[in-house]
C-alpha cells in the first residue's frame, strides 16, 4: 500500500516538474513572439501620421492583399485567430502550419493599420499556439503533449496581449469546450499566462487597469443587484446580435459568386463609406473608446451614442467577411463597454463606468460561451469590489445567449437549458436546438385548453334568419 502511494506521488512530482519546465519556456518564447507582433502593431499606429491622406483609403488595397497573402501562404490563417485554434485543437491534435505565424502577424498589421475593424487578441492567441505547435513538432512531442502546449499557447498570447495572466489562462481551458474546464492543462496554462505576461512586462509593454472603486460607489445593495440582472439580460441579447451578424454576413459575402479579390474591395470601399459619414471611432481596435467608456467623466463621453455598438457591429462584420485579417474579442470589448454604457445612461447614469464595465467582460462571455475566464477577467481590470456584480452579469448573459458562439468549432458538453432538446458533443455550428418532447406535449395541451376557453367565451353561434 505504501509502494502504491509513494510510486503515485513520485509519478505526479515528475509529471507537474516536467510542465512546470515545459509551460515555464514555452510561456517565455511566446511573451517575447506576441510583444514584437505588439510592438509593431504600436509602430504601425504611430506611422499612419506620415500618409498624406486618411489612413482608411487604403483599406480596399489593404483587404485584397491580407486575401491574396493568406490565400497563397498560409489558408489556415483566414478569419478571426481563436476559432482557427480551436479548429486545430478539436480536428488536428492542436498542428498548425509554421507559416501562419508570420502570415498572421503581418496580415493583422496590415489590417488593423488600414482601418478593418478587427482585434489583436485572437491574432495574439493564434501566434502563441502556433509558436507552440512548431515547438511541439521540433522537439517530436506526442500528439497529447502537442495540444496541451497548444493550449498553452492559447492562454499566453491572450495574456501577453491584454494583460490579464490569470483571465488567459482559464480562458484557453475554458473557451474549447463549452461546460467543461480541461483541469489537466489548468497548472500548464497558468504558468504560461504567468511566464508570458511577465516577459511582456519586461521588454516594455505597458498595460491599462481600472480601478472603479476610485470612480464610483459600487457597494452590494438590492436595486442595484436588480438593475445588473436587467443589463445581463441585455447583454444576452446584445451577444446574439454580435453573433448573428458576424457570422451571416460572412456567410453572405461567400455567396457572391464574384472574385473573393472583388470581395474584398468593394467590402473595403464599403467601409470607406461607412467611414466618411460616420467617423473613424468604428474602424481599427477601437481602444480610445473602451477606455473613454469605463471613465465617469462626462467630457469623453460626449461622442458615445445609444446606436454605437450597433454601428461597431457592422463595421467587425464587414471587416472580416471581406477578408479582413484579425481577431474579434477587442470588437467585442467595445460592444460591450459601448452596450453597457448606452444601457447605463438610460437606466442608471451614475453607475455608467460601472455598467460600461459590466458590458466589457459579458458580452465576451456570452459569445465566447467563457463565463469563468471573463469574471476574472474582471477582476483582473477593475478591481475587487466588481466581482460579485461581474459573476451574476456574466453568467446570466452566457446562458441567455444559447447555444450559439462567435467560435462555430467550439464543441457543445451542456444544455443551457433543461426544457431543450439538443445533441451533446456536437461542435456549435451543427447545434440545432428544440424543445424537448414532453415540453412540446405541454405546450400542446396548453394551445388546446386555451382554443376550448375562447370557443366556450364566444358561445354558440346563432343562426341567422332567412
Amino acid at each position: 500500500m505504501i509502494r502504491k502511494h509513494i510510486t503515485e506521488q513520485t509519478a505526479i512530482f515528475f509529471s507537474v516538474a516536467k510542465w512546470v519546465f515545459l509551460s515555464s519556456v514555452i510561456g517565455v518564447i511566446i511573451g517575447a513572439v506576441v510583444t514584437i507582433f505588439l510592438d509593431i502593431l504600436e509602430f504601425s499606429d504611430t506611422s499612419r501620421s506620415l500618409l498624406p491622406f486618411p489612413f482608411y483609403y487604403l483599406l480596399p488595397f489593404a483587404l485584397v492583399l491580407t486575401v491574396w497573402m493568406v490565400k497563397t501562404f498560409a489558408p489556415s490563417a483566414e478569419g478571426h485567430g481563436t476559432e482557427k485554434v480551436i479548429a486545430a485543437v478539436h480536428r488536428n491534435d492542436g498542428k498548425i502550419d509554421v507559416p501562419v505565424i508570420p502570415i498572421k502577424l503581418l496580415a493583422t498589421v496590415i489590417s488593423i493599420f488600414s482601418g478593418a475593424s478587427v482585434g489583436k487578441e485572437g491574432p495574439g492567441a493564434q501566434i502563441g499556439a502556433g509558436v507552440a505547435s512548431a515547438l511541439s513538432d521540433l522537439f517530436h512531442f506526442t500528439k497529447h503533449d502537442r495540444k496541451k502546449l497548444v493550449i498553452c499557447g492559447i492562454s499566453a498570447g491572450f495574456a501577453t496581449v491584454f494583460g490579464t495572466p490569470v483571465a488567459g489562462a482559464i480562458f484557453g481551458v475554458e473557451v474549447l469546450i463549452i461546460g467543461v474546464i480541461l483541469y489537466d492543462v489548468l497548472l500548464p496554462s497558468f504558468i504560461a499566462g504567468f511566464a508570458a505576461f511577465t516577459t511582456a512586462q519586461f521588454l516594455g509593454i505597458k498595460y491599462n487597469y481600472y480601478n472603479l472603486h476610485f470612480y464610483q460607489d459600487i457597494s452590494l445593495n438590492l436595486l442595484l443587484i436588480f438593475k445588473v440582472i436587467l443589463a445581463a439580460v441585455f447583454f444576452g441579447v446584445v451577444s446574439d446580435i454580435v453573433i448573428t451578424s458576424v457570422n451571416n454576413t460572412a456567410r453572405v459575402i461567400k455567396k457572391i459568386p464574384i472574385s473573393m479579390y472583388l470581395k474584398a474591395f468593394f467590402g473595403g470601399l464599403m467601409i470607406v463609406i461607412l467611414t466618411l459619414i460616420f467617423g473613424e471611432k468604428y474602424i481599427g481596435l477601437g481602444l480610445d473608446t473602451i477606455n473613454h467608456t469605463i471613465n465617469p467623466n462626462a467630457g469623453y463621453l460626449l461622442d458615445i451614442h445609444w446606436y454605437t455598438f450597433l454601428l461597431k457591429t457592422l463595421f467587425t462584420s464587414l471587416s472580416l467577411g471581406a477578408g479582413g485579417s484579425g481577431g474579434i474579442i477587442t470588437p467585442i470589448f467595445f460592444v460591450g463597454a459601448t452596450s453597457g454604457h448606452a444601457f447605463g445612461s438610460i437606466v442608471s447614469p451614475e453607475h455608467i463606468a460601472l455598467f460600461s464595465a459590466l458590458g466589457f467582460v459579458s458580452v465576451l462571455s456570452a459569445t465566447t460561451n467563457t463565463p469563468i475566464a471573463s469574471t476574472i477577467m474582471a477582476v483582473e481590470l477593475f478591481g475587487i469590489d466588481i466581482a460579485h456584480y461581474a459573476a451574476l452579469s456574466a453568467v446570466i448573459s452566457f446562458l441567455l445567449s444559447g447555444h450559439r458562439s462567435i467560435f462555430p468549432s467550439q464543441i457543445l458538453a451542456m444544455k443551457k437549458s433543461e426544457m431543450l432538446s439538443v445533441k451533446i458533443g456536437e461542435e456549435v455550428e451543427n447545434i440545432n436546438a428544440d424543445l424537448e418532447e414532453s415540453e412540446k406535449s405541454r405546450i400542446d395541451k396548453l394551445k388546446d385548453r386555451l382554443h376550448i376557453k375562447r370557443q366556450m367565451l364566444k358561445g354558440p353561434k346563432r343562426k341567422k334568419n332567412p
